[in-house]
C-alpha cells in the first residue's frame, strides 16, 4: 500500500504541485490525525469522548471569535465544506419556514410557498446538490449574475428579493470562488438581507484563511454579519482533509436538528450537562476532527498561519507578473486570492480551448506537472483557461517561473502538433 502511495500517488509538496484547493499538510496536523484515528473518539455523545467534545466546542469558539461572530455564536465540524453548506440551507429552510408558523420537519419542504436560494452564478455547485438533498430541488436555486470583477450583483439581488411570489430561503455569497478568489460584496449583501429578513450563509471554504492575516482579513468585510459560515481549513489551514465547520450566529438555529434518543442521549443526561452534538450534525458517529485543527492554531496561532496565506498571496500575483513579462502566455484576470488564470499563446492556427486542454494532460500525464483547468466568461464566450492554485507555502518564486516556463514551452510545442485534438 505503502508503495502504491508513493509511487502513483500525487506529492503535494512538490512546487509544480498547482492545480487544486488541496495543499501540503503540516506535520503537527498529521500527528494530531493519528491521535485522533487512535483514540476512535465520537463527537455524537459525552460519553464516546467527552475530551475531544471539549477540543471541539474550544476550536469552534476560537474559529466564531476569528469570524467576529457575537457569543454564544456556535458550530460543529463536518466532513467537507459540501455538506457545511448543505447544513447551512438545512438551517436557514428551517429557519424560513418557522417564520411562517411552519414545522417543516412534520411537514416537508413542499410546506413552503416557491422556496428559492439564490447565489452568485459563480457560486459553488454544492449549493444545487444541497436544496436536492433538502427536497427543494436544484430547481429552487436563483443564480444571479455577477459584475466585471466577477462578484454578485447586487442591484439584480434586490430586485429578485423583492418578488412577491416566492419564499427566499437564503442568500448564499461566495467568499473566495474556486477560479477567480473573487469575495461577493458582503457589507452590501448583509444589508439587503436584513432588510428582507432573509437568512444569509457566507460560503468561506476557500477565502476564510484570509482572516489568518491582519492585512487581508479587510477583504472579508462584512463577514462578521452572516447568519452562517462556511470554512474550510483543509485549504489554506494545512490540515488533513476532511476539516471543515459550519459557524451559527444563533444556536437556537440548532433547534430544528436536535436530537434526544434513549440508547445515546437520554433527556436527564442532558440536563445533569453531559451532552454530545448529535444534535449538531447529521452524521452521527463522527471521528474527532479537531485535534487536528487545535494542534494547527495551538503550534502556528493566527500570526503564524497568517505569514503563510499571505506568502501564498503575493505568489499568486509575482506569478501573474511573470505571466504578462511571457509572450508564450496570457493572463486571463488578475489574482485576488491565490489563484491564477492564464492561458498558452498558440504558435500556428489551432484551436485556443483544444491547445490549454492539451497542455495540461501532456503535462499530467508526462508526470511533470500539475496544473488545473476551467472553463470561464472572455469576451462573452465560454472559454478553456489553465489556472495555478497556489496553496504551498514551501513554494518560492523561482520554482513559479520554472513551472510557467515549462508551462509555455509545452504550448509552443504542442502548438506545432498536427491532430484533430488540436486543430481547428
Amino acid at each position: 500500500m505503502t508503495r502504491i502511495v508513493s509511487h502513483l500517488g500525487l506529492d503535494l509538496s512538490h512546487p509544480f504541485s498547482a492545480a487544486h484547493l488541496q495543499p501540503p499538510v503540516l506535520e503537527v496536523a498529521v500527528d494530531a490525525d493519528r491521535l485522533a484515528s487512535a483514540s476512535n473518539a465520537s463527537m455524537d455523545t459525552y460519553d464516546s469522548g467527552p475530551g475531544t467534545l471539549e477540543v471541539e466546542r474550544w476550536v469552534v469558539d476560537s474559529l466564531a471569535r476569528l469570524a467576529g461572530l457575537p457569543d454564544p455564536a456556535t458550530g460543529v465540524m463536518t466532513p467537507g465544506g459540501s455538506m457545511s453548506n448543505l447544513m447551512a440551507l438545512m438551517l436557514a429552510r428551517d429557519a424560513a419556514a418557522a417564520r411562517d408558523g411552519l414545522d417543516v420537519r412534520e411537514h416537508g419542504a413542499a410546506s413552503l410557498l416557491r422556496p428559492v436560494v439564490l447565489c452568485s452564478e459563480l457560486a459553488h455547485f454544492s449549493v444545487q446538490r444541497a436544496c436536492a438533498a433538502l427536497g427543494l430541488g436544484e430547481g429552487a436555486v436563483v443564480a444571479v449574475p455577477v459584475d466585471d470583477a466577477h462578484r454578485m450583483r447586487t442591484d439584480l439581488l434586490a430586485a429578485e428579493l423583492a418578488r412577491p411570489d416566492r419564499t427566499p430561503v437564503a442568500v448564499v455569497a461566495t467568499a473566495g470562488t474556486t477560479d477567480h478568489g473573487a469575495v461577493d460584496p458582503l457589507p452590501e449583501l448583509a444589508e439587503l438581507t436584513a432588510r428582507h429578513g432573509v437568512w444569509l450563509h457566507v460560503d468561506a471554504a476557500y477565502g476564510f484563511g484570509t482572516l489568518f492575516s491582519r492585512r487581508l482579513a479587510p477583504l472579508l468585510d462584512g463577514i462578521t454579519r452572516a447568519d452562517s459560515i462556511t470554512l474550510d481549513l483543509h485549504k489554506l489551514g494545512w490540515v488533513p482533509a476532511a476539516a471543515s465547520v459550519l459557524l451559527v450566529r444563533d444556536p437556537d438555529a440548532f433547534r430544528a436538528t436536535d436530537r434526544t434518543v434513549d440508547y445515546l442521549i437520554p433527556d436527564d443526561d442532558v440536563d445533569a450537562g453531559l451532552a454530545g452534538l448529535l444534535g449538531r450534525s447529521l452524521q452521527t458517529t463522527r471521528r474527532p476532527d479537531c485535534l487536528k485543527v487545535a494542534a494547527t492554531l495551538q503550534a502556528y496561532g493566527t500570526d503564524g498561519l497568517g505569514r503563510m496565506v499571505e506568502h501564498c498571496h503575493e505568489l499568486a500575483r509575482v506569478a501573474a507578473r511573470a505571466v504578462e513579462a511571457d509572450p508564450r502566455l496570457e493572463l486571463v484576470a488578475d489574482p485576488r486570492l491565490t489563484t491564477l488564470l492564464f492561458r498558452c499563446v498558440p504558435t500556428r492556427e489551432v484551436c485556443p480551448d483544444a491547445l490549454q486542454a492539451r497542455v495540461r494532460r501532456d503535462l499530467l500525464t508526462s508526470g511533470r506537472a500539475l496544473v488545473g483547468r476551467t472553463t470561464v466568461r472572455l469576451d462573452g464566450e465560454r472559454r478553456t483557461v489553465l489556472k495555478l492554485t497556489l496553496v504551498n507555502p514551501g513554494t518560492d518564486a523561482s520554482d513559479v517561473a520554472a513551472l510557467l516556463d515549462l508551462v509555455a514551452e509545452t504550448g509552443q510545442r504542442l502548438s506545432a502538433v498536427v491532430g484533430e485534438e488540436v486543430v481547428a
